[in-house]
């Protein structure tokens, strides 16, 4: 029995191993060590709680089966509990001392526990450093064997080892982004711009030229119309070169990077704009594609509607991110509005790439409210 225990032990731990081998993306990687640690100990629930990099809050990062009470209340897997202080304090040292506990947030709830009491808290560390917490849920655990401990504590380790490569790999993803933005800001600078710097010098000579002519006047004042215009794709140019050098994400979250745009905006002094959501790190595609949202949808509130108070508002659940644009201005009919107005085809399009959707609310004298709403693919429930 205790050979075909320790052969079964060590064929889930090298599934798990190798599974985690092939996962370079952080999401697959929690949930595939999640389902695997459960199907080592016979059990159907867990979850794992990640330290963030930025704030050092703990955030539920994935999930196996919630009972029914924790996934109708969400709200209750969120915040401190006990094993999360003893983890903060240092009081859990590794998964040699994986603590058998009453669950704080199973044990208040009066139904919807699904029959879970107990759970083993695994701490997951990296060379001393706090990652977070894995917790596989039990009805009738009230100790670990010492099998059972080190096998915790070696799973421990694996989890740890793919939280890191995992983060590693994203990092180096967003450093070759990095350097392929500026590689395009440089190419943009150098045909774009400088093709728009030479047609305004020759449509200016040109200007001057027609001074001397006879009777010119009308085309005087179409070439006068194309220099306008020139000049202004110029300045737009330009201003898509600054976004491509100077990417708003780098180095802050979405929060801070939406508190730093509602600060540009409000000292225009044009339009008084609110922003207020959680400082959480997030996946940095869908960080970059909302704040492009926002960005997008504030510009066509201070270019088009007539508002003088708007507000952006983040909301972040253990299933979707929530991200309204919300101003008291002119609105319009819907049905009256031609598809391309207000770039609304790029908001869509951006919702859609993240996997979510946008919904558009407006009429006339009524504001308008724009909802964009995004699976959180770090949170899905497998």
């Amino acid at each position: 029995m205790t050979t075909n225990r320790s052969q079964r032990e060590l064929a889930i731990l090298h599934a798990i191993a190798e599974a985690l081998n092939r996962e370079v993306d952080l999401d697959s990687a929690l949930h595939v060590a999640l389902a695997r640690v459960l199907e080592l100990f016979n059990l159907k629930t867990g979850w794992i709680f990640l330290m963030d990099q930025e704030t050092s809050e703990m955030y539920l990062a994935a999930y196996q089966n919630l009972p029914p009470g924790l996934k109708s209340e969400p709200e209750r897997m969120q915040g401190t509990c006990y094993c999360l202080d003893t983890y903060r304090d240092g009081s859990m040292g590794g998964a040699a001392n994986v603590s058998i506990i009453t669950c704080t947030r199973l044990k208040n709830l009066l139904a919807g526990t699904d029959g879970l009491r107990f759970h083993a808290s695994i701490p997951l560390y990296e060379r001393g450093k706090k990652l977070g917490i894995l917790n596989v849920v039990s009805r009738d655990w009230q100790e670990l064997s010492e099998d059972d401990l080190h096998l915790l504590y070696t799973v421990g380790e694996l989890v740890s080892m793919a939280i890191q490569r995992a983060r590693l790999f994203s990092r180096s993803i967003e450093l070759g982004a990095l350097h392929e933005r500026n590689r395009l800001a440089r190419e943009i600078h150098d045909t774009l711009a400088q093709g728009l710097t030479a047609i305004t010098l020759k449509l200016e000579t040109a200007d001057v030229l027609l001074d001397d002519a006879q009777d010119l006047a009308r085309i005087q004042t179409v070439v006068q119309d194309a220099l306008r215009l020139t000049r202004q794709n110029l300045e737009e140019a330009r201003r898509s070169v600054m976004d491509l050098r100077a990417a708003p994400l780098e180095g802050r979250t979405l929060a801070e990077a939406l508190s730093a745009l509602v600060v540009d905006v409000n000292a225009r002094g044009d339009i008084t704009v609110s922003f207020s959501g959680p400082n959480r790190s997030l996946p940095s595609r869908i960080a970059s594609g909302l704040y492009r949202i926002a960005q997008q949808a504030l510009n066509n509130v201070v270019q088009h509607s007539g508002a003088d108070e708007a507000s952006i508002s983040l909301e972040i659940t253990t299933e979707e991110i929530y991200l309204v644009i919300e101003d008291n201005g002119r609105g319009f009919e819907l049905s009256s509005l031609p598809e391309d107005r207000f770039g609304l085809i790029g908001l869509q399009e951006r919702a859609k790439m993240l996997g979510g959707s946008l919904r558009l609310q407006t009429a006339p004298d009524e504001g308008t409210r724009v909802e964009v709403s995004v699976p959180f693919t770090g949170l899905r429930s497998r």
